[in-house]
C-alpha cells in the first residue's frame, strides 16, 4: 500500500521572462497505485498499523527489545542497548533509505540493520541483531502487528454488537414474516432476527478472545529454532523480548512462528466476514421492491441511485460488504497452504503473506465498520412487513391451527393433511385460510369459529421470542462499560 500524489514543479521558460506573473504548476511524477486499498477500501487506523511505517517501527521495536534483552542477562553493555533503543525510530531509520539500500543488497532486513547500525554512536553499532535472523523480527514484528489489529476488530465488533442489540430492543414486538427456502414460514420478529445477527457476532468476539493467545506469538530462537546463536540464556532472552512486546513466545519454532497461527487469523477473519456478507445479503433481499421491508439509509437530497436509471436506491453498502467479504475469504486457501514448507522453512510464504496480512486486516475493519453503518441507519418498514403478512391469507398460522386441532384430540397426521388441503385451496382461490377451513366438518366439530378466528393473529405466535431476546441482550451489556 502507498500514497498515491501528484508532485509539483514550476512551468519551464519558453522565452517569456515575466517574473512577476504567476507560474503554473504542473504536473511532475504521478505514482502508480494499483490496489484500491490505497485510496479506496479501508479506514486509516487499520490502514497505519499495516503502512511501509507501521510494518519497519515494529520491526525496529523489536530489535530495540532484543538489544535490551541482551543488556538485561548481561551479553551486551546496557549503554549500548539503550543507544540502539534511542536510534530504532522512524526519525532516525526511514523507509526510504531501508528501500533503497535493499535495491542493493536484496535483503529488507539486512537493509533495515545496516540502517540501524549505521545511526547508532560508539560501540552499540555492533550489537544490533546480534544472534537473531530475519523471522526472528519479522514473525515477532508481525505478532505486533496483529496485536494491534485484533483489538481494533474486536472493538469493532462490540460496537456492531451494541447496534444490532439496539435495534433488537427497538423492533422486538415488530412482528414480521419467518422464511424458510424463501418462501413464508412462520411469524418472528424484527428484533428476533437482528438478536440472531447479534448473537453470531458475539460468538465471533468469543472466538477472538479465545483465539488472541495463539495468534499473537513471537519468536527469538535464531536460525532454525535452536536458539544456539543467543547462547545459554537463549530461552530467557526469547522470554524477556516477548514480555517485554506483550507478546507469547513460540514453544517449538522453527526458523519460523508455526503458519498453523496465521492460518486460524485467516479462517477467523474469513468467518466474521461471512457473518457479514449474510447479514448483508439480508438487508439487500428485504430491500426488494417486491419484499420492501427495510432500505439502507439514502439521501434522496444528493445520493445518486445509477448513473441512467434516476429512480434507483440500490443497497450498494450492503453490496459492498458482499464484495469484500469474499476477498477475505480466498486468503484461507493460500494461508493453508502456507503451513507447508520444507523442512525448517522456505520462503513460499514470504510474499504471499506480505500481501494477505494487510489487507484480511484492513477489509475485515472497513466492512465491520460498514455493516455497522448500515444497521445504525437501517430504515425498517413495520406497515410493509404485515402487509407481507396479510398476503398469506393466514397460511403461515398452519401450524398453530394444526397443533390446536391436535390439542382437541385429532390425530397430528389427519391434522396436518387437513391444514395442508386448506393452505393450498386458499392460495389457489385466493380465499383467507380461516374460511375455508370453516367449511372442514371436521374442524368444526372440534373449534368454534371463535376460537379459530383467535388462532389467526401472528402476534400472539411467538414462541420464545422476548425471552432470547433479553437473553442476548443481557451478554451484549456486559460487553459495555459501566
Amino acid at each position: 500500500m502507498g500514497v498515491v500524489g501528484w508532485g509539483e514543479r514550476k512551468a519551464q521558460s519558453t522565452g517569456n521572462h515575466n517574473h512577476n506573473k504567476p507560474q503554473p504548476h504542473v504536473p511532475l511524477v504521478l505514482q502508480m497505485v494499483l490496489c484500491p486499498i490505497d485510496y479506496r477500501y479501508g479506514r486509516e487506523e487499520m490502514k497505519r498499523i499495516w503502512s511501509r511505517e507501521g510494518r519497519l517501527q515494529a520491526m525496529l521495536d523489536v530489535e530495540a527489545a532484543l538489544a535490551e534483552a541482551h543488556a538485561g542477562v548481561g551479553n551486551i553493555p546496557r549503554e549500548a542497548a539503550e543507544e540502539i533503543k534511542r536510534k530504532a525510530t522512524l526519525e532516525h531509520v526511514s523507509p526510504e533509505e531501508v528501500d533503497a539500500l535493499e535495491r542493493e543488497i536484496r535483503h529488507d532486513i539486512m537493509a533495515m540493520v545496516k540502517v540501524l547500525a549505521s545511526r547508532c554512536e560508539g560501540d552499540a553499532a555492533k550489537y544490533v541483531h546480534l544472534g537473531a535472523t530475519s523471522n526472528d523480527i519479522i514473525d515477532t514484528a508481525n505478532a505486533l502487528l496483529i496485536k494491534k489489529s485484533l483489538k481494533i476488530i474486536k472493538k469493532g465488533l462490540v460496537d456492531l454488537a451494541v447496534v444490532l442489540g439496539k435495534r433488537a430492543e427497538e423492533h422486538r414486538h415488530t412482528v414480521m414474516l419467518g422464511r424458510t427456502h424463501g418462501q413464508p414460514g412462520l411469524p418472528i420478529t424484527f428484533g428476533l432476527k437482528m438478536t440472531v445477527f447479534a448473537a453470531e457476532i458475539l460468538r465471533h468476539i468469543e472466538r477472538l478472545e479465545e483465539a488472541e493467545k495463539r495468534l499473537c506469538a513471537g519468536k527469538m530462537m535464531g536460525a532454525v529454532g535452536t536458539g544456539a546463536g543467543f547462547g545459554e540464556k537463549a530461552f530467557e532472552i526469547q522470554s524477556m523480548v516477548m514480555e517485554k512486546l506483550g507478546l507469547i513466545p513460540e514453544e517449538a519454532p522453527t526458523q519460523v512462528v508455526g503458519r498453523d497461527r496465521y492460518a486460524e487469523l485467516y479462517s477467523l477473519m474469513a468467518l466474521i466476514a461471512a457473518s457479514l456478507e449474510k447479514m448483508a445479503t439480508e438487508v439487500r433481499n428485504l430491500q426488494r421492491p417486491e419484499i420492501g421491508e427495510v432500505a439502507e439509509a439514502f439521501d434522496v437530497e444528493k445520493q445518486v441511485g445509477s448513473s441512467t436509471m434516476a429512480h434507483k436506491k440500490n443497497p450498494i453498502t450492503s453490496e459492498n460488504i458482499c464484495g469484500l467479504a469474499r476477498v477475505v475469504r480466498s486468503a484461507v486457501t493460500p494461508g493453508y497452504e502456507n503451513m507447508i514448507l520444507w523442512h525448517e522453512r522456505d520462503l513460499t510464504n514470504s510474499s504471499s503473506e506480505r500481501i494477505l496480512l494487510p489487507h484480511v486486516f484492513v477489509l475485515t475493519d472497513d466492512i465491520i465498520h460498514k455493516a455497522t453503518s448500515v444497521f445504525r441507519d437501517l430504515v425498517v418498514f413495520p406497515e410493509k412487513m404485515m402487509e407481507n403478512i396479510e398476503k398469506t391469507r393466514g397460511t403461515i398460522m398452519g401450524e398453530r391451527v394444526m397443533l390446536a386441532l391436535v390439542d382437541k384430540g385429532m390425530g397430528r397426521q389427519e391434522a396436518h393433511e387437513i391444514v395442508r388441503r386448506a393452505a393450498m385451496e386458499a392460495t389457489e382461490s385466493g380465499k383467507h385460510m380461516m374460511d375455508v377451513l370453516l367449511t372442514s366438518e371436521e374442524v368444526r366439530k372440534l373449534m368454534s369459529e371463535q376460537e379459530l378466528a383467535g388462532l389467526f393473529d401472528p402476534s400472539t405466535y411467538l414462541g420464545a421470542t422476548q425471552e432470547i431476546i433479553d437473553s442476548v441482550l443481557d451478554k451484549i451489556k456486559k460487553l459495555q462499560p459501566q
